[in-house]
């Protein structure tokens, strides 16, 4: 549900986010300020924010809910909240209306919305290159997200904005981990000293097992579904209906990116296809998050 939702992204916003996760973030209200003001023809700072502010609505089903999709040199998944209000302020804007909080949001204020968030997204796939490298973002419309956040917060207009603009954000947890720098290889230690003779020890009892892992080891032969993504595509209902055999239907993936590993829907590797037995298979390139060590 959306309240549901909204909870996961506050407890995702209590913790601190990595300086990689803020200077993207920094980014893309950067890039943000730089539309709106362009739009409105006056200063149109915006900033960061750890909590909701005081005056952020609940989740209401008027909300505009956008999902961010990075591939490229990242990958991952950024989900956008924009309230009703926000939604209203903005429709407005772009489409050159008096500012009217009373108005009746029209699908014509969503639509500009959500243009106005792929103008965005197209400077902040620029502005990331010269840090991550060449990075394609795609805005959809979606639902509340269903994969784990790995931070959130709220995006706002400063004060000398000409109104207040609100929007909360949330990351998945495979593109904080792709924002974060590569571990850099261990450097060798100094030569070892030719060792001294040491006094002779009564030998060492062999370590007990910790309780931990001794519960781990009893999870070790439990089987996990895992399901391959090709790719995605968002289908008008029309489209669907239409459907009929001999129909193609056009994925958001194209044939030379690697295709991916989920877990429960969450992101866990990406590899290649391969047929093994005729079965499809993957020959795994990458590995997303550290798999359990034994």
């Amino acid at each position: 549900t959306f309240d549901e939702e909204t909870k996961s992204m506050n407890a995702a916003a209590n913790a601190v986010p990595d300086p990689e996760v803020v200077q993207y973030l920094k980014i893309w209200t950067d890039c943000i300020a730089q539309v709106l003001g362009q739009i409105a023809g006056a200063t149109f700072n915006m900033e960061l924010l750890s909590a909701a502010p005081a005056e952020a609505a609940p989740a209401d089903a008027q909300d505009l809910l956008a999902v961010v999709v990075a591939a490229g040199s990242l990958r991952g998944e950024m989900s956008l909240r924009l309230p009703r209000a926000a939604v209203l302020g903005l429709g407005q804007l772009f489409l050159s209306e008096t500012q009217d909080a009373a108005a009746e949001l029209k699908p014509d204020h969503r639509d500009a919305v959500e243009e106005l968030l792929r103008q965005v997204a197209g400077q902040v796939a620029t502005a990331l290159n010269e840090r991550w490298g060449e990075v394609q973002l795609r805005v959809e419309t979606s639902t509340a997200p269903t994969w784990s956040a790995g931070a959130g917060g709220w995006m706002a207009s400063t004060a000398e904005a000409p109104y207040r603009f609100l929007m909360e954000w949330q990351l998945s947890a495979a593109l904080v981990a792709a924002l974060r720098p590569a571990p850099a290889a261990s450097q060798p230690g100094p030569a070892a000293q030719e060792p001294t003779a040491a006094p002779k020890t009564a030998p060492v009892a062999p370590r007990q097992p910790v309780p931990s892992e001794e519960k781990l080891e009893l999870l070790m032969d439990v089987e996990l579904d895992v399901t391959l993504r090709f790719g995605a595509r968002r289908m008008l209902l029309r489209e669907i209906l239409e459907l009929d055999a001999g129909a193609v239907v056009q994925l958001d993936r194209e044939v030379q990116e690697p295709a991916d590993l989920l877990l429960d829907g969450k992101l866990i590797a990406r590899g290649d296809v391969v047929i093994v037995d005729g079965n499809y298979g993957l020959r795994v390139t990458e590995v997303v998050s550290t798999p359990l060590s034994r």
